[in-house]
């Protein structure tokens, strides 16, 4: 028991030097991840923007296969067959109707969405972003 409480004692904590290069350390690795973080955030939103030209896209489909008018579009009748309104990924916001457009060569359609920060065009399978980089 007297050995145990000498072990005891002898003990200390860290160092103030041990304790400052840990805290240096961990601001070096925070200095490097942070940037990172962002970069993905900015790409996961331009992935959600994409997403939703190929949601509208597969919409329009079928639209054109429920014998909906390909010449004029109902986009009334063409948002009822998306499961959610098409939304913003930066202001999460809904896209206002005269930022989207649906237009139909030989039956395949091709969609235009502007958003806030870029746009997506493309045809099914084929969509892509334009938009400022960061």
């Amino acid at each position: 028991m007297i050995k145990k409480m000498k072990l005891m004692k002898d003990q200390r904590g860290l160092t103030l030097i041990e304790l400052l290069a840990v805290v240096v350390i961990l601001g070096i690795i925070a200095a490097i991840a942070v940037p990172s973080i962002g970069g993905i955030i900015e790409n996961s939103k331009q992935n959600a923007a994409v997403a939703n030209g190929e949601m509208l896209a597969s919409a329009a489909r079928l639209y054109a296969s429920a014998g909906g008018n390909t010449t004029t579009i109902d986009k009334t009748e063409l948002k009822t067959y998306l499961e959610s309104g098409i939304n913003d990924p930066w202001t999460k916001t809904a896209v206002a109707d005269d930022n989207w457009t649906v237009t139909f060569t030989n039956n395949v359609p091709t969609i235009s969405i502007t958003y806030s920060k870029g746009s997506v065009a493309g045809a099914a399978g084929n969509v892509t972003y334009t938009g400022p980089t960061t």
